[in-house]
């Protein structure tokens, strides 16, 4: 019963697979432990994800379209798979974001995710309440590291981030996981797509004061933009309500230190000057 409630509950691209993996492996006549032993993988590791309790990861995945010679039917569901590793709310701007000719980024609480450590990701995940089991707070950091993707993606993307200094400041994980964040952010915006930004309290009164957005540039040049908070998400299509956040993400960006300053601004922090 608890497996059935679990199956019904899991998304919808999870049970797909679920079902075509199953349906391969009894078409080849073999039981769950023999099509373990060929993946090396367990039954119970099989068990788990034929009856939902587990989603796929992209190595099982590919580890059973070899085992079953499944002719790219179960490597061609990874892309949709990915989608379901990120919260219900987030799926649809993610698929945005890795599509998008331009991602611009305003954030007052965490470092954008796209600019995260892993260690940084896992300690933002396991502050999380209610509290995420062990295995979620892996799938969820391994998903937010997949979207680093953007970077190198062809044709490049431009990624613009501007990083309210509270966001600097919150010590998460200790020093050691911060300094090698300091030192990613500083690697980041070295790159010819990326611009970092840091908006100093100096600054006092600033046009981000109503929170944190993203601006997404769609590959037919049209702006969108994403607004989330406590688990729910607002993605705002209208010309002219993007345009008036446009311009008030154009003037947080003049109110901000500029990229070459920004770095100079993280190294201090690091301890680097």
């Amino acid at each position: 019963m608890a497996q059935s409630k679990k199956k019904d509950s899991a998304p919808p691209t999870v049970q797909y697979f679920a079902a075509v993996l199953r349906l391969l492996r009894e078409r080849a006549g073999l039981t769950q432990d023999e099509l373990g032993a060929l993946m090396n993988y367990t039954g119970s590791a099989v068990s788990a994800v034929e009856t939902c309790a587990k989603p796929p990861t992209d190595e099982f995945i590919d580890a059973a379209e070899k085992a079953l010679d499944a002719g790219g039917l179960l490597r061609s569901a990874i892309k949709y798979l990915k989608l379901e590793r990120y919260p219900a709310h987030f799926q649809g701007f993610v698929q945005l974001e890795q599509e998008a000719l331009s991602v611009s980024s305003y954030c007052t609480q965490l470092i954008d995710g796209l600019l995260q450590t892993e260690d940084y990701a896992r300690e933002v995940l396991e502050a999380a309440f209610p509290p995420l089991e062990h295995d979620e707070v892996g799938a969820l950091t391994q998903a937010r590291m997949d979207r680093k993707a953007l970077f190198d993606r062809k044709p490049m993307s431009v990624v613009s981030v501007i990083l309210d200094e509270p966001t600097l400041l919150r010590q998460l994980g200790g020093p050691e996981i911060m300094r090698a964040q300091y030192a990613y952010l500083v690697e980041v915006a070295a790159r010819p797509n990326v611009v970092i930004q840091v908006l100093p309290m100096s600054r006092g009164g600033h046009a981000g004061l109503q929170g944190p957005m993203k601006l997404v540039e769609t590959a037919d040049q049209t702006t969108l933009v994403y607004t989330e908070s406590h688990g729910k998400s607002i993605l705002i299509s209208k010309p002219d309500e993007a345009a008036i956040l446009a311009r008030r993400y154009a003037m947080i960006r003049s109110q901000a230190l500029g990229p070459e300053e920004s770095v100079v601004f993280i190294e201090e922090l690091m301890g680097e000057r």
